[in-house]
């Protein structure tokens, strides 16, 4: 890993976070910091991508020097890309709510977990409808993930910003992707004529590569196709800042890029209801635009050993115990 761009990176969320600790009042951040005290505690495995309330603290009564101070946090634990999907998510939710005549607050939830001040590990999460962040920091390194991303719609029909598709990318690749396969090669990548309803994870608390189909592994595609899919990948990847985007992108290619495989369902056509998912050793991806007939997308990327930070907190952990 860039030793030196990771320490830059913490250090720049730290520093967003403590603005964001001054600019809150006590009860604030009292809610803002409840919760267990180890960081592997199962209930911080439960999350959801749909409406409903979450634990932390709610932005909805936030005001504005304190929204733009969460807003500070979330795009310094991303990179410029990973910021600007998040910020787009929350920007679609809002053009969601004013179509149906629900206009107001933001609604999500904030949490900190552990002391960024302290040698130990630290969290901070961000959670609500389409939008799950969850970023976990030690001495060691930087974990990302899960890392959801909705768009409702999918493609903005009107007003100032219509024709806009924040997932649009995730879409374009992956439809090019099967698109250039010919029928043999297609026929493999294909599973199913009828999508399924969402992404087949769901909001597990682990993520099983298994419940993916295989699908056309990297090494029967064409070289065309091969780049075409490591930019999909890379897309996904992207999202993390850019030291920990490279050590995931190193690991994959350590493994042999012939262990990726992309499989596709639903329709090709632009509007169509369609899903697909990639495959890896150490990582999954899946995207779908399936509900409201098509105009309702989700993303996710999880990595099978850093979902949570499990492997940064076992390894601090067993060093305490070690002691």
């Amino acid at each position: 890993m860039d030793v030196y761009r990771w320490e830059a990176t913490a250090a720049g969320v730290r520093e967003a976070v403590r603005e964001l600790l001054r600019v809150l009042e006590p009860e604030q951040v009292r809610v803002l910091r409840a919760g267990p005290a180890r960081l592997d505690a199962p209930e911080l495995r439960e999350w959801t991508y749909l409406p409903g309330a979450r634990p932390g603290l709610s932005t909805e009564g936030l005001d504005s020097h304190q929204r733009e101070a969460v807003d500070a946090v979330l795009a310094a634990a991303h990179s410029a890309a990973g910021a600007q999907l998040a910020r787009g998510a929350v920007e679609v939710e809002r053009h969601r709510r004013a179509m149906v005549g629900g206009a107001g607050a933001d609604r999500y939830w904030v949490r900190l977990l552990g002391d960024p001040e302290g040698g130990g590990p630290w969290a901070w999460r961000m959670n609500g409808h389409h939008l799950a962040v969850h970023v976990l920091i030690t001495a060691a390194g930087l974990r990302v993930t899960p890392h959801f991303i909705g768009s409702e719609p999918a493609r903005i029909a009107d007003g100032p910003h219509a024709g806009r598709r924040l997932l649009g990318p995730e879409e374009d690749l992956a439809r090019q992707l099967v698109t250039d396969l010919d029928d043999g090669r297609r026929g493999k990548a294909v599973f199913a004529a009828a999508p399924p309803d969402d992404i087949l994870t769901r909001d597990d608390p682990f993520a099983d590569p298994d419940r993916l189909p295989t699908g056309l592994t990297y090494g029967d595609m064409t070289p065309g196709q091969q780049e075409t899919l490591q930019c999909l990948v890379r897309r996904y990847l992207d999202r993390a800042p850019a030291a920990y985007a490279r050590e995931c992108w190193s690991d994959t290619v350590a493994h042999g890029l012939d262990a990726l495989s992309f499989a596709w369902a639903g329709g090709r056509e632009p509007g169509e209801r369609h899903y697909y998912c990639v495959r890896a050793p150490d990582f999954l991806i899946e995207y779908d635009n399936t509900q409201d007939n098509g105009n309702h997308a989700h993303s996710v990327w999880r990595h099978i050993r850093h979902d949570w930070g499990a492997d940064l907190l076992r390894a601090h952990y067993t060093e305490q115990h070690g002691r």
